[in-house]
């Protein structure tokens, strides 16, 4: 292996993970050793500091999603939100130097050689594996990434804050760009205190947008008024929640619905939330077969609604939600848990009772 940047780290033959035990709706998390895996010729071994613990990790586990489980790839770790710093380069290796901070994001690698890729699009790409499914992934604190695929984390952006932009940070960016929506239109959030939304609402703000929140409870429309929403809708309160959200907007409805949360009653509302025009963002993920994005065809028609589904984006997306933090622009507000509690984040993020993100802490 290359270590021409000068003398190169130990590494050990084993490190902490976190991994699945009976994978499936009765899953539960346990941190053991693992072996640390060699990079190949082109790839990178990092030794992450932080992870964000993320639902898609949750739904892996629960194996709750139309995708071959987990345990087809002989992978027991999930996890795509890893941030830390390059320990050891393969061979061909020569664009990454041992020390560098890098991040790993939810989409592996790329062909870099198609038409989606040329296009950004390469998060969609054929030939773009998951790490945490098919990968081990950001559970576990020694990680391969292809030297070509992996986020570089700027300065001014500590790992903590970095971990979870690699996903949520990351996905709700793309979303915002697709929408096309501009300086002073309304933007509302569902699910606006959860690890996504919230990161939303700071990036819509930051990009001169008017912010509605929708969540529940006193904690979650503190923490959203705080980050910017200039309303806050709490749903256990409201009868009808969509029509208090057009009251709020011009008395038209919002230009776009981003639609973080996942529930049914989230998306089914989102299409009434919206103007003339309005688009419905798609961005949380319900299990499989338990929601719609739509509503009665004639909705669609008379107010020109547009319904559109975002993944996680491209590096170029991950690099710009990098830097609204590095501008102080976005917060991930983040509960840390040290690594021997890591299986208690997962529970915490499982019943749903988190605002914001949670972040493990591999040094502690």
């Amino acid at each position: 292996m290359s270590t021409d940047s000068g003398a190169a780290p130990e590494i050990p033959k084993t490190c902490k993970a976190g991994v699945v035990v009976n994978e499936g709706p009765d899953f539960h998390l346990k941190v053991e050793d693992v072996p640390v895996p060699s990079p190949g010729p082109n790839d990178i071994l990092i030794k992450l500091n932080a992870t964000g613990i993320c639902y898609s990790d949750i739904h892996y586990m629960l194996n709750d999603l139309p995708i071959p489980k987990m345990s087809f790839f002989n992978v027991r770790s999930p996890g795509h939100e890893g941030a830390g710093t390059v320990v050891q380069l393969g061979s061909n290796v020569t664009n990454w130097k041992l020390g560098d901070r890098a991040g790993i994001k939810p989409a592996y690698d790329a062909c870099l050689n198609c038409e989606l890729c040329w296009t950004g699009k390469e998060t969609y790409c054929p030939d773009s594996p998951q790490i945490g499914l098919q990968f081990p992934g950001s559970y576990q604190q020694y990680v391969l990434s292809p030297a070509r695929y992996t986020q570089r984390i700027p300065d001014g952006v500590d790992d903590f804050t970095a971990g979870p932009i690699m996903c949520s940070g990351s996905t709700v960016y793309c979303s915002l760009k697709e929408s096309g929506l501009k300086p002073g239109d309304w933007a509302v959030f569902p699910g606006a205190g959860g690890g996504v939304g919230h990161m939303g609402v700071q990036i819509a703000k930051a990009m001169g947008m008017r912010v509605v929140g929708v969540d529940g409870g006193a904690d979650k429309e503190k923490l959203c008024k705080e980050l910017g929403c200039e309303a806050f809708v709490d749903f256990t309160k409201v009868d009808d929640v969509a029509e208090e959200v057009v009251a709020i907007c011009d008395g038209k409805g919002a230009h776009g619905v981003f639609v973080t949360a996942t529930s049914a009653s989230a998306y089914a509302s989102a299409p009434m939330m919206c103007r003339i025009s309005g688009k419905v963002m798609c961005i949380g993920l319900p299990p499989s077969g338990t929601a719609m994005a739509g509503a009665d065809p004639l909705l669609f028609v008379g107010k020109n609604l547009h319904v559109i589904g975002t993944k996680v984006g491209s590096m170029y997306d991950t690099m710009k939600a990098l830097e609204f933090a590095a501008r102080g622009q976005l917060k991930p507000i983040y509960e840390v848990f040290p690594l021997a509690k890591m299986p208690e984040a997962v529970d915490k993020l499982k019943k749903g009772i988190v605002a914001g993100r949670l972040v493990v802490d591999f040094n502690s």
